[in-house]
């Protein structure tokens, strides 16, 4: 696979900022390099003005991505962030990529993911890859198996 860089936005709630330098560090040993934009411990956000936080500090991280990544773990679903952020992202053209953390089985996914995910992988590098640079749609389950038939804009497997 030809080396790629790319610039990305990861949402993912707080509790999980530990593991996007794993999810990093898997893209790099898979060609690809990231420059990511996404707001967390070592970038953080201190705001409290609910309008500032979207149109001050998140809209123009996700608006320099090129792609629009949501980690998503148990914790995902219980965000007051992740559904707004996908929904802009959407609103702005990007793509957008779930990627399932390592060792997932199942959780329940944010509505917007559902609705506007561009495709929603395992945790494997080359898939992870692949979806964010456009060769691969669809939904994945979290070992990467393929989900049955089912309209991707609609739910996950």
């Amino acid at each position: 696979m030809a080396d790629h860089t790319k610039n990305v936005f990861i949402s993912h709630v707080h509790e999980d900022d530990a593991k996007l330098g794993e999810l990093k560090g898997l893209l790099s040993r898979n060609g690809m390099t990231v420059r990511d934009s996404s707001i967390n411990s070592s970038n953080p956000n201190n705001a409290t003005n609910h309008d500032y936080i979207k149109t001050g500090i998140l809209a123009p991280q996700i608006n320099w991505a090129s792609t629009f990544i949501v980690y998503v773990s148990p914790n995902t679903m219980h965000s007051q962030w992740v559904n707004w952020e996908i929904e802009y992202a959407a609103k702005q053209g990007k793509r957008i990529v779930g990627v399932w953390e390592r060792g997932a089985h199942s959780c329940e996914l944010p509505s917007a993911l559902q609705e506007y995910a561009d495709a929603m992988v395992g945790w494997h590098g080359n898939s992870i890859v692949e979806a964010i640079i456009g060769e691969r749609d669809g939904w994945e389950n979290p070992d990467g198996g393929s989900c049955a038939a089912v309209p991707l804009k609609r739910h996950p497997c």
